[in-house]
């Protein structure tokens, strides 16, 4: 077994010895292996931290956009040249099969590129006043010190699109990473340090939730941007609105995938299977819940059930591995308890349930499909943020729609036909953030808005050309000649 890696907090651009007791990062894949020693921050390295930002940000705001651009690029070159590196680390830390974390680290890496072009992009409006000899403009400015709180789901990918675009746009940065991957999110900053980023620019607290809270509730921090559970976010957001902060949240989803009875039946199942399952179903935009037409609802249950059977569960780092384990023990129980609820409940196991073995002792759990469910169970409720799928059978096209508006949740929403008919409106009425014709509700593109509607999301949405209205403020500024 490898040696942990030693984690330090990242402060005023400098390494942060650890001092007092460290939190170990277990390997999913067999938590006999250490991944990494972390450090345990609190509120006194989050006062460091904002404070660093807050000296560097006149700095930083006021550089050429070129220099900010050019950090960027240099970093996003550098983590594409170690993806496989960085990828396997993340596979080992986070528990995702070695494709899966090598694929996200390159993610990371055209995250990074695409926010270096936008830092040049930055652009405001030129507008004829209403009153003669006067000319009106708007421009973008950077805010200010922004806390970063992000997840272990996607450990490199969300820190690069919550912190690049951040930076790109000339504000600073105070980021703490999940808990259970620390290590991924400290070698990002490595890297963005390598590639020339001053002093106090970007900051890295590792810690537990009074780090994350010490950032919410710190003066100097201008505006929170949180990735995790309804329950968190919304005490993020009235801490961050109590003192007028601003506030980004993205809490999840309970995400429908619609099957109606035209649909190509094999591509149905491979749609389903992506969406569901692959990621071992940690992925917010999962399909979680399938609304099947009763017409091709048993014959879709039949053939995914096969698939799933099929899967193979193993160890992130082996080549045959499929899906991974949990990345933790409390995942790996919650979804076992809403697998035992939903047949308690009378949804029918057709495929998993089953506790697993392997070779190594890790967190792994077995893909389960549960049919014939009811929308109001709790396996169709609640985030189960496992890979579970349950199956709802329907009788047409506008009773799947009314199940799959139902709920807290509104991120993605997906659909599955030949009906154009069905497809538009669909996309006009399905009350989500993102829709999906044809394609798994599970795979997003990192240069367009990324974000839910009722309890999935708050705020400005995340990603792509939306992200400026989040990490700027607009001044509009008169002149008379």
């Amino acid at each position: 077994m490898t040696a942990p890696i030693e984690l330090s907090h990242w402060i005023n651009g400098e390494r942060r010895d650890a001092g007092g007791g460290q939190v170990e990062s277990l390997n999913p894949s067999d938590t006999r292996e250490v991944v990494a020693l972390a450090p345990s921050g609190g509120a006194a390295e989050v006062d460091e931290a904002v404070a660093a930002a807050s000296a560097a940000f006149d700095g930083w705001a006021n550089a050429s956009p070129e220099v900010r651009s050019d950090v960027l690029d240099r970093a996003g070159t550098l983590l594409m040249e170690r993806r496989e590196v960085v990828g396997r680390l993340l596979s080992r830390e986070e528990g995702k099969t070695l494709v899966e974390g090598v694929g996200e680290t390159a993610r990371a890496a055209r995250i990074l590129k695409y926010f270096a072009g936008e830092a040049l992009r930055l652009h405001g409006q030129n507008l004829a006043s209403t009153r003669p000899g006067v000319e009106v403009q708007t421009y973008r400015q950077p805010v200010g010190v922004y806390g970063l709180i992000t997840p272990w789901n996607f450990p490199i990918a969300i820190p690069a699109w919550k912190a690049a675009p951040a930076l790109a746009f000339g504000n600073t940065v105070v980021m703490k990473p999940a808990s259970y991957t620390p290590a991924t999110a400290e070698a990002l900053v490595a890297i963005l340090h390598e590639a020339g980023l001053p002093k106090g620019v970007l900051n890295l607290v590792i810690g537990g939730g009074r780090v994350g809270q010490a950032i919410v509730d710190h003066k100097d921090v201008a505006g929170v941007s949180f990735t995790g559970s309804q329950g968190v976010g919304a005490g993020v957001a009235a801490g961050a609105v109590a003192r007028q902060a601003r506030v980004q949240l993205e809490m999840g989803g309970k995400n429908p995938l619609i099957v109606l009875d035209d649909a190509d039946l094999e591509r149905a199942v491979a749609i389903a299977l992506d969406g569901s399952f692959f990621a071992t179903g940690q992925r917010c935009t999962a399909s979680s819940r399938l609304i099947v037409q009763e017409g091709i609802h048993d014959r879709l249950v039949a053939a995914l059930a096969e698939k799933v059977k099929a899967l193979r569960v193993g160890h992130a780092l082996d080549p045959q591995t499929q899906v991974g384990p949990a990345v933790s023990e409390d995942q790996r129980e919650t979804s076992y308890r809403y697998m035992e609820l939903a047949a308690f409940e009378g949804g029918q196991l057709v495929a998993g349930g089953e506790r697993l073995t392997r070779d190594t002792p890790g967190w792994y759990v077995q893909p389960t499909l549960i049919a014939d469910t009811d929308p109001a169970m709790r396996i169709n409720t609640e985030e189960v943020f496992g890979p579970v799928a349950s199956t709802i059978r329907v009788k047409d096209y506008e009773a799947a729609l009314e199940v799959a508006n139902g709920g807290e949740f509104g991120l993605s929403a997906g659909i599955v036909t030949q009906s154009l008919k069905h497809a538009r409106d669909f996309q006009r009425r399905a009350k989500a953030g993102m829709t999906m014709v044809n394609l798994a509700t599970a795979g997003v593109d990192y240069h367009v808005p990324f974000g839910g509607t009722k309890k999935s999301s708050y705020g400005a949405r995340e990603q792509g050309f939306a992200a400026a209205d989040f990490f700027t403020q607009t001044k509009t500024s008169y002149s008379a000649s």
